[in-house]
This record gives C-alpha cells, sequence and structure tokens, in this order.
C-alpha cells in the first residue's frame, strides 16, 4: 500500500502536460492554496459529474484564490475532449505513467463492485501557499464531495 499523505506533510512536486499540452508545475504556483483532485478516468459519469462540479463552483474557488487541478491517467488528448465536451476551464493533466498518483497515494487497491483491484483512489487535497498538504480526503464520492470542500474551506 502507498504512503498516504497527511495535513503538513510536503505536498511532492510535479511538472504535467495539461489537456493544452503546456506544463504546469506545482512550483509554478508556490503562493498559492491550490485543490489538487485525482479522478480515475476522464469522459466516464462519476468524473463528469465531479468535474462539472468543481466547474460549478469555480469562480468561488478563484475568488478566494485557489487554483483547481484535475489529474488523471488519461493522455492529453482524451482530456482535451473532455475539457471541451463539458466546457472545464481550469487545468486537467496528464500523468500516464502514474508516478504524481503514487507519490500522492492514490493508486492501488480499491474496492469495485466487491473485488479488490489496482487502481485509481479517487482523492482530493489542499496544498496551503507553502507546498504542504493543508487537507487530504481519499476514498471520495464523486457526487456532493465539492459541496463538501467548500464546506470545508469555507467557500460560499
Amino acid at each position: 500500500m502507498t504512503q498516504r499523505l497527511e495535513p503538513g506533510d510536503a505536498a511532492p512536486g510535479f511538472t504535467l502536460t495539461s489537456a493544452d499540452g503546456d506544463d504546469v508545475s506545482l512550483d509554478s504556483l508556490h503562493g498559492k492554496r491550490v485543490v489538487l483532485y485525482f479522478y480515475p478516468a476522464a469522459m466516464t459519469p462519476g468524473c463528469t459529474k465531479q468535474a462539472c462540479d468543481f466547474r460549478d463552483n469555480l469562480a468561488a474557488l478563484t475568488g478566494k484564490g485557489i487554483t483547481v487541478l484535475g489529474v488523471s491517467k488519461d493522455k492529453p488528448a482524451k482530456l482535451r475532449q473532455f475539457a471541451e465536451r463539458d466546457a472545464l476551464t481550469f487545468p486537467l493533466l496528464s500523468d500516464e505513467d502514474l508516478e504524481v498518483h503514487k507519490a500522492y497515494g492514490v493508486y492501488g487497491e480499491k474496492q469495485n463492485y466487491g473485488k479488490t483491484i489496482m487502481g485509481v483512489i479517487r482523492s482530493t487535497f489542499v496544498i496551503d501557499p507553502d507546498g504542504k498538504i493543508e487537507k487530504a480526503f481519499y476514498n471520495v464520492r464523486a457526487t456532493g464531495h465539492v459541496a463538501r470542500l467548500l464546506k470545508e474551506l469555507g467557500v460560499s
């Protein structure tokens, strides 16, 4: 089992390619609060619901100075289709080799329809302006998670 991150831990650094083909690094966001969420697969029902919830609440989050980044193992071309199809206006990042997933402890054994499989564990992290984990949520549900996150962050 991969080590899980806890509040106060340093957020693992990364540079990943976005749906637009740009490189996005955590270092470039130093000094900002970041919501980094990992989801299993673009264009699936649960992941679409979650991404659209972030999209619909993006103004409230950015209004509080929070940057939202979504990460999956999908190729940038698929992420671009996902962003275009659902009008997603925050960066979707590709981690095809799962290195960043593993660094955050979000790739491992999980239950799927009663079977134990290896896969992406839907998770969200809030990273503070100093690059430390402020909040870590593992095994979140796609539905209702963004509303819970907004409440936790005091964003209305």
